[in-house]
């Protein structure tokens, strides 16, 4: 019961994990476009505080930057998101589950082995 648990969750976690990553790099793939755009002196004006204002050079190169950064996050999110620590504490799980599985049953066989053994020797003769 436990160990289909821990599998359906390894499942569900699976799905979401991919699912997040592949929301998240479509936001960030946006904001990269944005960037890149801006840094490229496609976009001339900006909004700031309600007003629009000219993109300058300096501007330009910040844009660059963080068009930088954003790729950098992106390359991080679409090789690791975290998805192999979970994967490795859910089999960490499991098999703790299958242990302990694996000991209870030990147990149960070993207490209807001493059963056994007890009525042989009480139901003999004294």
């Amino acid at each position: 019961m436990i160990a289909r648990r821990v599998t359906e969750l390894k499942q569900t976690i699976k799905v979401d994990t991919q699912k997040t990553r592949a929301n998240a790099l479509k936001n960030l793939e946006e904001l990269f476009d944005l960037a890149v755009a801006l840094a490229k002196g496609q976009v001339k004006t900006q909004t700031v505080e309600g007003q629009k204002v000219k993109v300058t050079l300096k501007q330009r190169q910040i844009w660059a930057r963080v068009a930088a950064y954003i790729a950098q996050i992106m390359n991080s999110i679409a090789t690791g998101f975290d998805e192999r620590q979970i994967n490795a504490d859910l089999e960490e799980l499991e098999c703790l589950v299958n242990e302990a599985r694996a000991k209870t049953k030990n147990e149960k066989t070993q207490k209807g082995n001493a059963s056994e053994r007890g009525n042989a020797t009480s139901s003999g003769p004294s």
